[in-house]
């Protein structure tokens, strides 16, 4: 920003003048007499108003300093130090009082003949001095006010002193008077000015308590003429802290004054601006002012008023901190400025006001960019800074400054720069460069991200990119494209410089012209490029796989280097290009490594360092030449440098330069003809180095060519030979190779043509398993003195192509074929497999809870004698509730059986061994893998698994399983005729006592049936017992007759029948929960196979299922002898309980006897049952007498439970009708109860009878 006036650039902040705040003299004593204090002190003291002065003014300076970039809006002051009798600018050249001051004008403007723009002059830096340095918004003075001496009565009860005090307020009096016309005399210049004029007086803090201060302060305030708001402070001493709250709150106190001061001159310009604003007259038809030569002079036209008058305007907007008001004023000031440079009658160019014009557009694009940024307006920013290079760049084509002159990209460069440092102080601060990456579309879809409102925006910018140049980047960009136009300025320059150098007849270069070669160019760009690079790396992403940025830092980093070369700093340019080649070699960036060689080679031979104009020169040949190069010009510098030095020891090691990252010089291709052999078996193998077509190598002297195989394979040296003929395609036969040697002396020509090609043909063998590959080629340069070795690795190919191999069928005519498969470049020799077979037996299906054998036999069908192990896995299954296992040997497994051991095998022999599969839960498929490994008896063992003699013989097996018998359980439930147990029943807190008059009895049905393809010989069945506390087996079928043991073929079916006793208890729910089965039936059985032997024994548990008897509500048992005899009495009773948990019942009965009824019936005919309590029941029981022979039915009784139609009766209205009748109770006949299961929503119950 050096380059512009700075005033131009600043913010503008409203100004402060301070007076009265002078440091002390250096001769003035530290240890000053206080007039307030008795002039003997035993002490020296600081004077307390010194130290308050000397902090004053500290803390008012330090408020806010001159600076470009400031976006905070805080309300305070530039402070500027004055002395308290300085004098203000003139506002007119003339006295206030001539009579001729109404029309004359300010000494700046233009039309005054004495302003420096007189007469046609836009704005001078020297206006915004005047404004920031000459002429304060406000003005405050600090002045101590006067206090009498004190005086020290000799006594406390001496009564006070009329005299004395008389004296004291004369003293006073006059010097307020004085005080007062030194304020007066000060206001009446800052009245001149509308300036606000606030005074601070400093006392002491027993001043501050002395009653008579308030009437002095009036009497100096009226007699000064100071405004009534915020003209008049007092101020003690105070401590730092207080001080800084007190220079906060005058300022804030002052701040309004001040925006009226500035917003006074706003008016006034605006008044001035109006009067101007007729519109703009047609351009007069006035022939152009020649290039070169000064304006005619002539007044301002009002273009030009209009840029200045908006231009103030903005400016005093921005005194403000009104930066919105100030955008738009500067906006209109540009856009009339553009205007005035579109007419070269209005600004002839290369004129004096021409250049000062375009000086002010460039300060005006920059405060406009700061404005926008302010507001994080990044992009307005940008498009406004771009269209000013735009518009100024096609102006300057006119105005004859275009492209093919350094003036051009002088001025090119400065606005890059000048944004990079606006946004380098901005980043300093507040200002936060916007991220241009792409949204992660993954990220955008979580659920917790907001979703953004302006989604198709996104995706259209992801879809379609963005402009890099409409997109704000960090200051080191701007930085980098500054310097790129330096360097064409430079380049310009050069151009310039050489045609004038060309010139014979003498002539005035321009002022521009002899200006330019006072500018040492690569200075700027050197600065330029070394700051890009520091911002690079600063911004550079976090991540380590955007490389884009870093790429870009080193590529900065390469034009510095290329910049100290051109300035003759040639070991600065060596250090950076040996750390960017580096990273260049690394990244295969073989367009951007070859210039940089060629610099680097450059400065080497500017230092004098031979080692290292060789490497380069061997490395560059890698890289090939321009196409407008010689193809031979490295070939022959290299031997320029080899025949023209020395090394620098007498008898010295040959040089090896290492190429390992960088590109070899021959193209070379490694092929074995197989990826894989057996151990002894030869396997044969190209190498192929081809010379590129871009360069020649047939004038360098290599001397030999080492081949390198990894493994126990000598590397194996080729002699050159110029005898041997050269040819497009040279054979060169190496014969065979193994750990002992090669089998001669190969030689070949090694004087490499333009694309000819020497074929390495050979063979290799190892009597041990091995992996074979060549890992590198030794070429051997020898020249005089000289000997270097070239290593590179054969498999890297030249450039960024993929490695592809050939392998060469024919040389005359020379013929290749490519290699296809991927392992092209190492062979890995292996033992031969052994013959081994495996065969797995066994009778499918396999059933549920069985030992079932499979027969593994293993055959060495082998010439060897091998040592075989197996493996077996059992895979886990999806099948849910299955727990299966594996037996080998004598171990066990629910998953893996590991190194078996089968024994040594000799020739023919076989082994056969049981494998037992135990399969329990649901049948399904269980899959066994057998994996048989076999290895040659006295072999060599390597650590390598590959290069083992090994061989694995891997089958898997599906084993299908079934059930060998399938049980279905059949639950019935009968309710218990016992009452329920009383509160006060003793028997109930006995520990064993069982209760099962709510649960009553379950009576399960087992029928099982041989559900599998093998018939079974059941050895036995039984009830395992397991009672728990709310089920238990009261007797079983099969505990008194068990004939079940016998041979059962697909289909049959044999049952017992158990029953169960049931304790709810008051822990249980049935509604949620089931009672646990009693017990389990265990069956023993056998598989009977088909030759009629049987199989192991085995076991199959079956558990009772669960059990969940009814859950009744109000309900009736009826219970009647099921025969009677004529005429002789039967009881019959009707049991009535209550077993909802929390509801009481009011039961009804009602006996309907008909005529036809075959009984005489004594008994309750219509009747109340007590309330039923929950828990409680009630038994009735009537006397029936026979009268009729045959099967007659009992009497028709109607049970009714009335307690829902009294709850309604409740509920409904007075006057509603009320229905009577309740919820008729089931009557369930005891002989045939038998409740079943059935499935309901949400909980399995049995149906409730009511």
């Amino acid at each position: 920003m050096n380059s512009y006036p700075p005033e131009l650039l600043a913010q503008l902040a409203p100004v402060m003048f301070v007076a009265g705040l002078d440091p002390p003299p250096p001769s003035t004593p530290t240890t000053a007499q206080s007039p307030t204090t008795p002039t003997a002190s035993k002490a020296p003291q600081q004077d307390p108003f010194v130290i308050l002065t000397m902090r004053l003014r500290e803390a008012l300076l330090a408020q806010r300093k001159v600076a470009i970039w400031q976006p905070d809006k805080s309300k305070s002051f530039q402070i500027i130090p004055v002395d308290k009798t300085v004098r203000f600018p003139p506002r007119k050249l003339v006295p206030q009082d001539d009579p001729g001051y109404s029309a004359a004008h300010s000494p700046l403007s233009p039309l005054t003949p004495s302003s420096p723009l007189h007469p046609d002059g836009l704005i001078a830096p020297i206006w915004i001095r005047k404004h920031t340095t000459l002429v304060p918004s406000v003005f405050v003075m600090f002045l101590r006010i006067y206090e009498y001496p004190p005086h020290m009565p000799r006594s406390p009860l001496d009564p006070p002193d009329p005299d004395r005090e008389r004296d004291r307020e004369l003293e006073e009096r006059k010097r307020d008077a004085e005080l007062a016309a030194d304020i007066a005399l000060r206001k009446k210049s800052t009245n001149e000015r509308n300036i606000k004029l606030t005074v601070v007086l400093m006392a002491t803090r027993r001043m501050l308590d002395d009653p008579s201060l308030d009437g002095r302060l009036t009497y100096i305030r009226r007699q000064s003429g100071l405004d009534s708001r915020a003209a008049l402070f007092v101020l003690s001493p105070v401590s730092q802290q207080e001080l800084g709250d007190f220079v906060k709150s005058l300022q804030q106190a002052l701040y309004e004054p001040a925006l009226e001061y500035y917003t006074a001159h706003s008016k006034r310009v605006r008044r001035k601006r109006n009067r101007h604003s007729q519109a703009i007259s047609s351009y007069p038809t006035v022939p152009h002012t020649p290039l070169g030569t000064p304006g005619i002079g002539r007044p301002l036209r009002p273009e030009g008023w209009t840029v200045r008058y908006e231009y103030k305007m903005a400016c005093f907007a921005e005194f403000r901190g009104e930066d919105d008001i100030a955008l738009k004023h500067y906006q209109d000031a540009y856009e009339m400025l553009v205007i005035m440079f579109g007419s070269t009658a209005i600004l002839p160019p290369r004129t004096k006001r021409w250049a000062e014009a375009k000086v002010l557009a460039d300060c005006i694009n920059i405060k406009v960019a700061k404005l926008y940024l302010y507001n994080n307006e990044h992009a307005l920013a940008l498009s406004h800074h771009n269209t000013h290079i735009r518009k100024f760049g096609d102006f300057s084509r006119g105005w004859g400054i275009g492209e093919e002159t350094f003036e051009f990209w002088s001025w090119i460069a400065r606005q890059h720069r000048i944004l990079a440092e606006l946004l380098e102080h901005g980043t300093q601060s507040k200002l936060v460069i916007p991220d241009h990456r792409p949204v992660n579309p993954v990220a955008s879809q979580r659920p917790s991200v907001a979703v953004p409102s302006s989604v198709l925006e996104l995706e259209a910018m992801r879809t379609m990119g963005m402009n890099p140049s409409h997109a704000l980047q960090h200051p080191g960009y701007y930085y980098y494209m500054a310097a790129k136009c330096t360097e064409a300025r430079r380049e310009r320059f050069l151009a310039a410089a050489e045609a004038e150098a060309s010139q014979t007849s003498p002539h005035n270069p321009s002022p521009g012209f002899t200006n330019e070669k006072k500018v040492d160019h690569l200075i700027i760009i050197l600065e330029l490029y070394t700051k890009a690079y520091e911002l690079f790396k600063k911004y550079a992403p976090a991540n380590a796989q955007n490389q884009n940025q870093g790429r870009l830092t080193l590529w900065i980093a390469y034009r510095i280097g290329q910049t100290y070369y051109e300035s003759g700093k040639f070991d600065m340019a060596v250090r950076f290009f040996e750390r960017i080649a580096k990273s260049y070699r690394r990244e295969k960036w073989g367009l951007l490594l070859r210039p940089l060689l060629a610099t680097w080679y450059a400065c080497a031979r500017q230092l004098g360092d031979v080692e290292l104009s060789i490497r380069l020169l061997v490395e560059m040949l890698g890289y090939g030449v321009e196409e407008s190069e010689d193809p031979a010009s490295l070939e022959e510098d290299l031997l320029a440098v080899l025949r023209n030095s020395i090394p620098s020891t007498p008898d010295p090691e040959p040089m090896a330069i290492d190429l390992g990252e960088s590109q070899p010089m021959l193209d070379s291709s490694v092929a074995f003809w197989t990826s894989e052999v057996k151990v002894g078996e030869p396997a044969a193998f190209q190498l192929c180095l081809a010379a590129p077509t871009t360069i020649t190598l047939a004038s360098l002297p290599f001397a030999s060519l080492e081949i390198h195989f990894s493994g126990n394979l000598p590397p194996v040296v080729v002699k050159h030979a110029p005898e041997v003929l050269p040819a497009v395609v040279q054979r060169v036969d190496l014969g065979h190779i193994s750990s002992s040697g090669a089998a001669g002396s190969p030689v070949a020509n090694f004087r490499w043509q333009p694309g000819a090609a020497v074929v390495l043909t050979g063979t290799v063998s190892s009597g041990i398993p091995a992996s074979f590959k060549i890992l590198k080629v030794v070429l051997t340069l020898v020249e005089g003195p000289w000997t270097i070795q070239i290593p590179f690795d054969p498999s890297k190919s030249r450039g960024s192509s993929v490695p592809s191999a050939r392998w060469l069928s024919s040389v005359d005519p020379p013929r290749f074929f490519p290699i296809t498969r991927e392992d092209f470049s190492s062979v890995i020799i292996r033992h031969r497999s052994h013959s081994i077979l495996m065969s797995l037996s066994h009778k499918a299906p396999a059933y549920l809870d069985e030992d079932y054998p499979i027969l593994i036999e293993v055959t060495n069908a082998d010439d060897r004698e091998l040592e075989v192990t197996a493996d077996v896995l059992l895979q886990p299954t999806e099948i849910d509730g299955t727990e299966n296992a594996i037996v080998l040997d004598d171990e066990r497994s629910s998953s893996l059986i590991k190194g078996v051991n089968f024994g040594v095998l000799q020739p023919g022999v076989s082994v056969v061994k049981t494998l037992h599969l135990i399969s329990t839960g649901a049948a399904g498929e269980r899959m066994v893998d057998v994996s048989i490994q076999s290895t040659a008896v006295g072999g060599h063992q390597h650590e390598n698994p590959e290069l083992q003699d090994m061989t694995e013989t891997l089958q898997t097996l599906v084993v299908p399983t079934s059930e060998a018998i399938k049980v279905n359980f059949g639950v019935v439930y009968k309710r218990a005729l016992t009452a329920r147990a009383g509160v006060a029943d003793l028997r109930t807190y006995d520990h064993d006592f069982w209760d099962d008059s709510d649960g009553g009895e379950a009576i399960v049905t087992a029928q099982m049936e041989c559900a599998g393809p093998w018939g079974l010989e059941v050895a036995s069945v039984k009830l395992l017992r397991k009672d728990n506390e709310h089920a238990k087996v009261v007797e079983a079928s099969i505990d008194t007759d068990n004939d079940i043991p016998s041979d059962y073929l697909t289909g049959d079916e044999f049952s017992d029948v158990c029953r169960v006793s049931m304790d709810i208890g008051e822990d249980l729910d049935l509604a949620e929960a089931a009672i646990t089965g009693p017990g389990s039936y265990e069956v023993n059985w056998r598989r009977i196979l088909g030759s009629g032997d049987r199989g192991p024994l085995s076991t199959s548990i079956f558990p009772l299922p669960p059990l969940r008897p009814p859950i009744d509500g109000v309900i009736a048992l009826l219970d009647v002898s099921p025969t009677a005899k004529l005429h002789v009495p039967v009881p019959l009773t009707i049991t009535i309980r209550n077993r909802h948990p929390s509801r009481s019942a009011n039961v009804t009965i009602q006996l309907e006897p008909d005529p036809s009824d075959g009984f005489v019936v004594a008994g309750l005919r219509s009747g109340r049952v007590p309330i039923l309590l929950p828990g409680g029941e009630e038994k009735v029981t009537w006397r029936l007498i026979p009268v009729d022979c045959g099967y007659v039915k009992v009497p028709r009784i109607k049970i009714v439970d009335k307690r829902r139609a009294l709850v309604s009766a409740q509920a409904r209205e007075p006057n509603a009708e009320v229905e009577t009748e309740g919820d008729v109770v089931k009557i369930i006949d005891v002989r045939l109860d038998r409740a079943r299961e059935r499935k309901i929503t949400g909980r399995v119950s049995v149906e409730s009878t009511r």
